[in-house]
């Protein structure tokens, strides 16, 4: 039996799984010791209530999509109005360098992918599939993809795999981000864990803060601010969606989430320097955490985890293989290359995001692990801009190389 449950009754949902998620991780010491993102926590809890309901009762739940497509569009949209051109600056060097570990890390990925594939004695393309498509890309980028080796390459079944492939990223790529940071800040001794009390002091000013830094500040926002910032949301996704449509089929072809984001740094960059009007800075943050936290709650609690159980023992190996050469990667590459200190150790708990997950499961675990050991301003300077923007369109120009080959 398919049970569908509306938008609304999907947003009541996504918001007890976000409390359900607070509450353990405060009262469940391994949970806050390891950094486990709130909405990972809660939306594993919901995604395992959902399998238990599919096996003995035969009930499938059926979330309102398009509810969840608006929040992650709405969450993309504030990465973009978030960005000032003069914070991109203060990314410079480092930003360069973040890039260039990720870039080097998808191709390395592809690699695993492909060649343990082809000596499993499968097809190259569900090695391909179990790369960068579906663990860099996510569930969205699966699903394009997907459709187009099934129709071009005779790849049956690749949306399924697909889907299951991003899954699985998803749920390690969130798990995984606050252990490696632990195990990086504990063993070189980068910083010391934060009273709680501390971790609640006041944040500097606006102007010193990065996109989704100190979420937990209050913000005063009255109801002319809120009203102005969801007209430049709506404006940005309006835009991203005509984009999606425009571009369908052709050699500019991006997922529309990109097109939200290149939007609000369109219009964010537009109105401050062009019309000299200073945006509401505390309003688009508040937005865009929302937005992060439900969006997360309901891409997991509407994970199919039975997809996991599809897959066969190779598919299975290769994942694991994945995140293990992530594991390996961060520690010998990625926190090396960025200076072996405490920012390194947050960014490299971002990239489990990035590397495994989606953007938004980046953003959390930073978030996660900057609650316990102290902020990291450039950390939340670079993951947004680097997983939402700059990793799509390298993600995009590697598969169609390597498409290319076949």
């Amino acid at each position: 039996m398919n049970l569908e449950i509306n938008a609304f009754g999907t947003i009541f949902i996504a918001v007890i799984v976000l409390f359900v998620g607070q509450r353990l991780v405060n009262r469940i010491a391994f949970l806050k010791r390891y950094n486990l993102p709130e909405p990972v926590a809660g939306g594993l809890v919901a995604a395992c209530v959902t399998l238990l309901l599919f096996q003995f009762f035969d009930v499938r739940l059926s979330f309102n999509a398009d509810i969840q497509t608006a929040f992650m569009l709405m969450f993309f949209t504030s990465v973009g109005l978030s960005a000032s051109v003069a914070k991109l600056k203060e990314g410079g060097k480092t930003l360069l360098l973040f890039l260039v570990c990720i870039f080097m890390y998808l191709l390395l990925q592809n690699a695993v992918g492909m060649g343990l594939a082809t000596l499993l004695g499968l097809e190259p393309l569900i090695g391909l599939m179990t790369g960068s498509i579906t663990l860099i890309g996510g569930h969205g980028t699966a699903g394009a993809w997907g459709g187009v080796f099934e129709q071009q390459y005779g790849l049956q079944g690749a949306i399924v795999l697909g889907m299951a492939s991003a899954t699985f990223g998803l749920i390690i790529g969130g798990v995984m981000g606050g252990p490696v940071a632990k195990f990086l800040i504990q063993r070189y001794q980068l910083a010391p864990e934060q009273p709680l009390e501390k971790s609640l002091e006041p944040a500097p000013p606006a102007a010193e803060v990065a996109p989704f830094e100190y979420p937990e500040k209050t913000r005063l926002i009255t109801a002319e601010d809120a009203v102005l910032t969801l007209g430049m949301f709506a404006a940005c996704i309006y835009f991203a969606n005509w984009m999606a449509t425009v571009a369908s089929g052709q050699w500019f072809e991006l997922p529309t989430f990109v097109w939200a984001l290149a939007a609000g740094v369109v219009l964010r960059n537009s109105l401050e320097h062009i019309f000299k009007i200073e945006l509401f800075d505390r309003c688009i943050d508040v937005f865009g955490n929302a937005s992060l936290s439900m969006f997360l709650a309901m891409a997991l609690m509407g994970l199919q985890l039975w997809m996991l159980a599809d897959l066969a023992g190779p598919l299975v190996l290769i994942l694991a293989t994945q995140a293990l050469v992530l594991a390996l990667y961060l520690y010998f590459v990625t926190f090396k290359v960025m200076g072996k200190n405490y920012d390194a150790a947050v960014l490299c708990a971002g990239q489990c995001g990035v590397g495994l997950g989606a953007t938004p499961t980046a953003i959390a675990n930073i978030q996660a692990v900057t609650n316990t050991y102290g902020p990291s301003h450039k950390a939340f300077l670079i993951i947004p801009l680097s997983g939402a923007f700059f990793v799509d369109i390298m993600n995009a120009v590697v598969i169609q190389t390597i498409l290319s080959w076949f």
